[in-house]
């Protein structure tokens, strides 16, 4: 179909690498790859020619999956009933990353049987309402903001039976959450380099230390070095999970998905308390004056905060530890 054919080892790495300066720009592809992936699995051969031929040409894809008013987030009250030749899809969906600033906006929405479907709208579809009210206070320049649909017409041939990802073993979850890990490591990075050169250039030592630089403190450099460790700890996982990706996407089955699963929740697991850890060790390490509004430190902070939040990461330990005690596989859905 063309392209490169890179593995989700380079996606990650590329992720993390933009994630380590601006997370927001990192996150707005996130939703682009897994849909390229759903294409790939479970598009036909005529959707997987088109589509793809539109992302050679720099078509990026938005999404309006996650709904705020739905009981969990994989039930979902947006509608696609049957209209013609095709569809009506209503609804109304939040955190909608990228929707704001792409070409096609893919749409979760049940049929009548309550089997989620992806329907590829066009951006400028009439009915098609993309608002910009994000308020979160980190990743703010996600534009994570609401889907509104009303009436919005989708031809049959724009309409990928998306539950039959989860129906037999495939990549499609830990494709999705590998890159969340990724973002997250790459946040943790970003904010380990600026305590570093902070604390060289602009921290005063205690006085009890009886140091003349405050990166002679004995325990400055100590927690520093524990962040460093978890950080590449982190990171070795995130690896590591992204190898057993590639390796579920070219050979899926129930055993492969599995690995690959678990593998990324160990993964998201550390990539969390690393990119929480560090950016609170920031402010106790730098001291007050790395609070001080011109130097935009608290960033860290909220965005870390906040894309951690995506999916409890206590449930990445509950299905590690349920795998090993029980041998229990994982479920299959987008947030595993």
């Amino acid at each position: 179909m063309g392209g490169p054919g890179l593995g989700y080892r380079t996606v990650v790495e590329v992720v993390r690498t933009i994630a380590e300066v601006d997370p927001s720009l990192a996150q707005i592809p996130q939703n682009h790859f897994c849909l390229v992936d759903a294409i790939r699995s479970d598009g036909s051969p005529a959707q997987q020619e088109r589509f793809f031929a539109q992302v050679l040409q720099g078509i990026r894809f938005g999404n309006a999956f996650s709904e705020a008013g739905s009981r969990t987030v994989t039930e979902f009250q947006t509608t696609l009933t049957p209209d013609g030749d095709g569809y009506q899809v209503n609804g109304r969906k939040f955190y909608a990353t990228g929707a704001l600033l792409a070409h096609i906006v893919p749409v979760v929405a049940v049929d009548a049987e309550k089997r989620g479907h992806l329907a590829f709208l066009d951006r400028n579809a009439p009915g098609l309402t993309v608002v910009d009210d994000w308020s979160s206070f980190g990743q703010r320049t996600t534009a994570s903001g609401t889907v509104i649909l009303e009436n919005v017409f989708v031809p049959k041939s724009d309409v990928i039976p998306a539950y039959l990802a989860f129906e037999r073993p495939t990549a499609a979850g830990p494709i999705s959450q590998v890159i969340q890990a990724a973002i997250d490591a790459g946040i943790a990075r970003g904010t380990i380099a600026d305590t570093i050169w902070f604390v060289r250039n602009h921290s005063r030592p205690w006085t009890d230390s009886g140091k003349e630089q405050a990166s002679h403190d004995p325990f400055t450099i100590q927690a520093v070095g524990d962040l460093q460790l978890r950080l590449h700890a982190a990171e070795a996982l995130l690896k590591r999970a992204a190898r057993a990706v590639d390796h579920a996407v070219a050979a899926p089955d129930e055993d492969s998905v599995a690995a690959a699963s678990l593998a990324v929740a160990g993964a998201k697991a550390l990539t969390t308390e690393i990119a929480v850890l560090a950016t609170n060790k920031l402010f106790e390490l730098a001291g007050t004056r790395s609070t001080l509004a011109r130097y935009g430190l608290d960033r860290h902070w909220r965005n870390a905060r906040v894309h951690t939040l995506h999916d409890p990461v206590r449930w990445k330990y509950f299905h590690i530890g349920n795998h090993a005690l029980n041998g229990i596989k994982p479920p299959r859905h987008p947030w595993l």
